[in-house]
């Protein structure tokens, strides 16, 4: 069976997408670190986070049509073994990048850890362009695109300026490398899935169920090694991870068909960056570079998108 295809979003609407995915990503990011901070585990933080945008999306999924044809759809395509297990599995991306938020950003900040996830997305997205493995297919890897990541990579350089490596333990910077790796791959993951079961909702419903059921499972370990947490605060904003997480990752479903894995995540960056510049100017970690150092990392970031764009109107082999 062929999956309808999809018209095609002008450039510029796809890609202010990408920057809205990233800022809500940077939204999420403090949100989690702050609730994993105040009840001192992360990964009870994260089941939290996962498991109320799990309990909204079974609720909108149930009551939209299209959430229950994409169910539908879903059920049938695992039947027939259309859809396979592999295109299930992007929640475990989804997983590790909310638990890394709530164990590391109110220790490292929010700018640190998007540079991070920004090398990881950047670098695994050029490969996963290349080979073919989003839903877009074969993106050619032109000079404009390495250019771009390049313009990246060089601002996450900027960002560990200042005795950062020694202030930050190490596996603190590694996590969001490797959730940025996860990230590009969980994207262009959930947009195939999204092409086989026809809408984003059900996608995205895939992606915090198995999340979640991961989540659980850790943090139900850890409570049982290290103690329960403290209790949980009552400022409402601390719970609102899960929705956010819901939007972000249903807009990175529907875009990545129309961007390719590469320009939606440096279009995420430039949203993350912004997002995380603003949030650390009034809201400052122990561990961030500083405003200046910041500051200059956004410009390099933004940067890397506007070079990017040259290779559009892409080729396909």
């Amino acid at each position: 069976m062929t999956a309808p295809t999809t018209p095609r979003l002008p450039a510029g609407v796809a890609l202010g997408g990408a920057v809205l995915v990233g800022v809500l990503t940077a939204l999420q990011a403090r949100i989690n670190g702050q609730l994993g901070l105040r009840i001192g585990d992360g990964l009870v933080a994260a089941v939290i986070s996962f498991g109320s945008g799990l309990l909204v999306l079974a609720v909108v999924s149930a009551l939209l049509p299209t959430g229950r044809r994409g169910f539908g759809a879903l059920v049938a395509g695992i039947r027939a073994r259309t859809i396979p297990w592999w295109m299930l599995a992007g929640g475990l991306a989804g997983a590790l990048t909310v638990a890394t938020q709530g164990l590391a950003v109110a220790v490292i900040g929010v700018s640190l850890f998007t540079v991070g996830v920004v090398a990881g997305q950047t670098l695994n997205g050029l490969v996963l362009d290349r080979v073919g493995y989003g839903p877009a297919g074969v993106v050619a890897v032109t000079m404009p695109r390495i250019a771009g990541g390049a313009l990246a990579l060089i601002a996450v350089g900027i960002s560990l300026q200042g005795g950062v490596v020694e202030r930050v333990p190490l596996w603190m910077l590694v996590l969001p490398f490797l959730a940025g790796v996860g990230i590009a791959w969980q994207q262009a993951t959930n947009g195939r899935l999204r092409q086989r079961v026809g809408t984003p909702l059900t996608a995205t419903f895939v992606n915090f169920f198995g999340g979640t059921v991961v989540l659980a499972i850790a943090a139900i370990v850890h409570v049982a090694v290290v103690g329960a947490p403290r209790a949980l605060p009552t400022e409402a904003w601390l719970y609102l991870g899960g929705v956010v997480g819901v939007i972000y990752i249903f807009l990175s479903a529907a875009l990545v068909a129309h961007t390719g894995v590469l320009l939606l995540g440096l279009g995420v960056v430039v949203g993350q960056l912004a997002t995380a510049f603003a949030l650390d100017a009034v809201w400052p970690a122990d561990a961030g570079p500083g405003w200046r150092t910041e500051l200059l990392m956004v410009v390099v970031a933004a940067s890397s998108v506007i070079v990017a764009l040259a290779p559009w109107r892409r080729q396909r082999h």
